[in-house]
Formats: C-alpha cells, sequence, structure tokens
C-alpha cells in the first residue's frame, strides 16, 4: 500500500464511487446503494433530492415499534385503526393480536390499517407517534427526512431521500426483531396467511428485506438489502418503473465488483512524525484499531496523517495521536485513530552559568 504523509487534511474530502453502471441502466429518478458494514456508497443519483417516500415510510414505524415495545404485547384493535385507505391487513374492530403479528400486517402486506394499530398503542395517537418518529429522524442525522403519518399516506410535510432511506434502513437491520420481521417471506396470523410483498427475497441471494413502497403520486419506491458473507448492502430506489431489475443488478454488481478488504492492522506503524525539541528527531505513527474497506480490485488505498506534520516534545508511547485518513484516488473515505509508537523525551534545556546568563552572547 502507498502512504502519503501530508501536511494537511484540509483538502480531504468524502469521496463517493460509482459502480460501472451506465446512466441509463438504472432507471430510478433518484438511487442510493450504501455498503452498510464500511460505510462506503457504491452508487447514487440525486440521493439528497426529498421525495414522497409512500409505504418504506413503515421502515421507521417498525424500527420504533422494535425499539420502544415488546412485540409480545396484546392489543385490541381500536375502531380508529380499521377501515383505513390504500393497502390493508384487513384489521377487525375488537380482535387481540400481538405487536409482533402487527408487525408482520405493516411489513409483509403493507397495512395501513396496522400502522394505525401500532402507532396508537406505541405513541397514545397518531399525531404523537408522527412525532416520535421524527424525534427518532433528528437522532439518526436525516436531515432530509420528516413525517407526518405512519403509513406513508401521501402529504406535503411526508418526505424523505433516498440517502436517509438508505442510512435508515442499515441502522434499522441491526435490530434482531426488525431483521426477523422483514426476511419474513411467509407467516400466518390467525385466520391471515401473509405473503411478503417484496420479490427480492425469492430472486437474490442474500435477499433480508426491507420494504416497498407506491403511490401514484410518489411511484414506485423500494427499500432493498442482501447478505453475503457477513457483508450487508443496502439499495434504495424512488420513482422507478423498473425497480425489481435494478435493485437485482445494483445488489449483484455491489457484491461482485467490490469485497471488504483490511486497509491496516492494529498496531500497524503508519507513518512516521517529526518531533520537535526531543531527544530523538522522529516519532513513528501506530494505528490503534483496525479499519476495513469495500473495494475494488483495482483500487489501492493511500494512508494520510493530517497537520503540519511535526509534534513537539515531549510525546509518550501509546498516547493519542489523532487521526490517518484512508484515500482513494485522492480523496479520503474515512479515518482511524492513531498513537504515538514510542516515548519521545525533551531534550533538556543547556545550563548555563552566573556569568554566562549575566553576560549573554
Amino acid at each position: 500500500m502507498k502512504r502519503i504523509f501530508a501536511g494537511t487534511a484540509a483538502a480531504l474530502l468524502a469521496a463517493v464511487f460509482l459502480l460501472p453502471l451506465s446512466a441509463g441502466a438504472v432507471s430510478a429518478r433518484r438511487a442510493y446503494v450504501l455498503d452498510a458494514v464500511s460505510g462506503r456508497v457504491l452508487f447514487e443519483r440525486e440521493p439528497d433530492q426529498r421525495s414522497l417516500i409512500a409505504s418504506t415510510t413503515k421502515i421507521m414505524t417498525a424500527l420504533i415499534v422494535c425499539e420502544q415495545c415488546n412485540v409480545l404485547d396484546r392489543m385490541r384493535i381500536p375502531k380508529e385503526a380499521v377501515g383505513i385507505e390504500g393497502s390493508s391487513m384487513y384489521l377487525q374492530e375488537g380482535e387481540v393480536l400481538t405487536l409482533q403479528e402487527l408487525l408482520y400486517g405493516l411489513m409483509l402486506s403493507s397495512g395501513n390499517d396496522a400502522a394505525v394499530a401500532l402507532a396508537i398503542y406505541c405513541g397514545g395517537t397518531v399525531e404523537g407517534f408522527a412525532e416520535m418518529m421524527n424525534d427518532k429522524a433528528r437522532i439518526l442525522g436525516l436531515d432530509g427526512t420528516h413525517f407526518e403519518n405512519p403509513n406513508g399516506l401521501d402529504s406535503p410535510g411526508h418526505y424523505s431521500t433516498a440517502e436517509d432511506l438508505g442510512k435508515l434502513a442499515a441502522y434499522a437491520m441491526e435490530n434482531p426483531v426488525f431483521y426477523k420481521t422483514v426476511s419474513t417471506k411467509n407467516v400466518r396470523v390467525g385466520q391471515r396467511y401473509l405473503t411478503n410483498h417484496n420479490k427480492l427475497l425469492w430472486r437474490v441471494e442474500g435477499a433480508d428485506g426491507v420494504k416497498t413502497g407506491y403511490t401514484k403520486a410518489a411511484g414506485r419506491i423500494l427499500v432493498s438489502s442482501a447478505t453475503r458473507d457477513g457483508r450487508r448492502l443496502i439499495a434504495v430506489t424512488i420513482d422507478d418503473p423498473d425497480d425489481w431489475r435494478d435493485h437485482q443488478a445494483l445488489l449483484e454488481e455491489g457484491f461482485s465488483r467490490f469485497s471488504i478488504r483490511q486497509v491496516v492492522a492494529a498496531g500497524e506503524r503508519v507513518g512516521v512524525l517529526e518531533v520537535a525539541g526531543g531527544q530523538n528527531q522522529k516519532v513513528g505513527v501506530l494505528a490503534a484499531e483496525d479499519f476495513s474497506y469495500a473495494l475494488a480490485p483495482e483500487e489501492q488505498p493511500q494512508l494520510a496523517l493530517p497537520g503540519m506534520g511535526f509534534v513537539y516534545a515531549p510525546v509518550v508511547e501509546g498516547t493519542d495521536a489523532g487521526y490517518a485518513y484512508v484515500l482513494i484516488q485522492g480523496k479520503a473515505v474515512g479515518r482511524f485513530p492513531v498513537v504515538f509508537g514510542a516515548t519521545i523525551e525533551q531534550t533538556p534545556a543547556e545550563e548555563r552559568s552566573f556569568w554566562q546568563k549575566l553576560f549573554p552572547k
């Protein structure tokens, strides 16, 4: 690996590397593909453009229920959750279901009625639950996202972006209850037999989520996840008439073109700094932790130490030395902490006699 020891980090900017697909190969108006393990963005098209998101809203709805409630709790369906417009699991007033069963109705059948029922149980009211959704969006840093309902029915103040949906899905898939729900292909809920609307679960190796969405105004929206050999890819398309084909292509390309490679190991020497005023003039800098990244075969990462290229003595072995940056094609794609590899004492001040102090040269 080639190493660069830069004098400044000011020019290091986050990079996005596109999959080798032609612009016309993906039909979506907006798209985003994320390697969830390394955090590398593999493909994007207008990723921060705010859009209606239809039933992909339910990713946040399900996440909050999984985090805030015991999904084994049972609830009696209120009349407010019956007969909601759009897709439905056909709840009946007064029937009793567990929250997990409602989650299946929410994520497999895209039940707008299940969304309202869960919102009322978890948030007290639909409006109160929407506030919880927006609070969670802020915590996750989803700056292009705002919710007004738990099901995704069109509303001018209800929107997200391809990038935000990708980040949200990557986070949600780490929740075991959420993962179990969205990766389920078929399930029986009472007298209902539910089949997951996500066709990729049958079409793509390792597919394990996440959610479909459609309204006439929003178009076809799809958030998908696939995991192979411990590596997860998240794909998002918004307003995509050919989303199943596009997601298959994006996921396959992401897995085949890129692989996770260790860039540096903890304890590995990654650079040298000059030491001003020290008994030794140089000190080695070591990686404090491993760093891995999704890389194409031809990509050769470089390392850069920011700053002025020197430190003042004394320095102590094992103490914080800041961060080193990983660059591809001159652009920073990540960083990892570094520590000093040795202790360097200050050079003792030269002792001067009384007469030297009185009559300096």
